[in-house]
């Protein structure tokens, strides 16, 4: 039977090649971690984890309390039933700590596949990974100097689905809008994230109003948790409302489950507490008839680029957007070589893998 050496971890501080900001927060380096774990036998697996504590309220500082708390417990850990039983068993410990638990569970599950010759889909039972998957642009920068510097890169691969960050100020909205339409046009799907910036559903509305390109959803307009405010703005502009910061665990489904056709629910592998717990929220969603989109926080390495993808594989009827798969597009280095990046159109090939 295997048994796992050692866990450890480390703060991953990578620079960003050009800084990325949005309405809550900008970042010029990586603020992640990085677990290892290592075998008798000379196994070594990587986790990852993205802290934020403007939606999950974790720090770098509380991800290392929780690591070294758990730490001695996980370690018994020798097979993913046992991962499985555990996550459940500590759920309300994960909500509170959903990126620290992601670097461990990530580097668990890297261990168990390399230890048994298999795929993480294999232990996972769920479908072995086939196809393209079609990522986003995202469109993040406030400059307009910047925002056309990420235009012309997109434009040159040929994205056809994008995010557009809003940052609540016309003139710089528009300005940049006016901008994407002219390098990019029409004939692109756009969804906007406004990253939480409105007081009010009705400003959020009249401001909407006034811009000239049309979303086909809304993520995160007015203050995490406002499902009442964010409904009327959905049902007022025909969009449907994309939730991120006000969608943490599983038991947020609640406040959507009686208008299902309303909503979007972005999974973020670190912010929901790893792939278990992830697999679990998409099967609720594609119960219940909720979209989702995969996405990624800032920064993150090829090491959750893979943690995405049996997620995105299993869940493809009800997968509206992917993000992420940036790579070294973003950072200055990547921890795995070659680093796994989306190429032509946003298309990552599961050929390359």
């Amino acid at each position: 039977m295997m048994e796992i050496r050692d866990l450890t971890i480390e703060n991953l501080e990578i620079p960003f090649r050009q800084e990325f900001q949005h309405a809550s927060s900008k970042r010029v380096v990586t603020e992640s971690v990085l677990v290892t774990a290592r075998t008798h036998d000379g196994l070594t697996g990587l986790g990852e984890g993205c802290p934020r504590d403007y939606v999950t309220g974790e720090t770098l500082t509380s991800v290392h309390e929780f690591f070294n708390r758990y730490r001695p417990e996980l370690l018994k850990v020798d097979q993913v039933e046992e991962l499985i039983s555990w996550t459940n068993f500590h759920r309300e410990e994960i909500d509170c700590n959903p990126a620290a638990y992601c670097a461990m569970e990530s580097a668990l599950l890297n261990i168990f596949a390399l230890s048994t010759h298999q795929s993480i889909e294999n232990i996972l039972s769920v479908p072995d990974l086939a196809g393209d998957f079609h990522y986003s642009a995202v469109l993040g920068a406030r400059s307009p100097t910047q925002f056309n510097e990420q235009l012309r890169q997109y434009s040159a691969l040929c994205f056809k689905d994008y995010k557009i960050k809003l940052f609540g100020d016309l003139q710089t909205d528009r300005t940049n809008l006016v901008a994407f339409m002219d390098v990019i046009g029409n004939d692109v799907r756009v969804r906007f994230d406004a990253n939480n910036i409105w007081a009010s559903a009705n400003d959020a509305v009249e401001f909407l109003r006034l811009l000239d390109v049309v979303a086909f959803a809304l993520e995160e307009p007015l203050s995490p948790g406002d499902f009442d405010g964010f409904r009327y703005i959905g049902e007022t502009l025909n969009t449907q409302i994309i939730l991120d910061e006000s969608f943490l665990k599983l038991a947020d489904i609640n406040s959507i489950s009686n208008d299902p056709e309303r909503w979007i629910i972005n999974i973020r592998i670190s912010k929901m507490g790893g792939l278990i717990r992830s697999l679990e929220i998409a099967q609720r969603a594609k119960e219940l008839g909720i979209g989702i989109v995969i996405g990624a926080q800032v920064g993150e390495t090829s090491i959750l680029t893979r943690a995405a993808l049996p997620l995105a594989n299993a869940y493809r009827d009800i997968l509206i957007a992917q993000e992420g798969a940036f790579g070294t597009y973003l950072l200055e280095r990547d921890v795995v070589d070659p680093p796994i990046m989306f190429g032509h159109g946003g298309i990552l090939s599961s050929d390359r893998l």
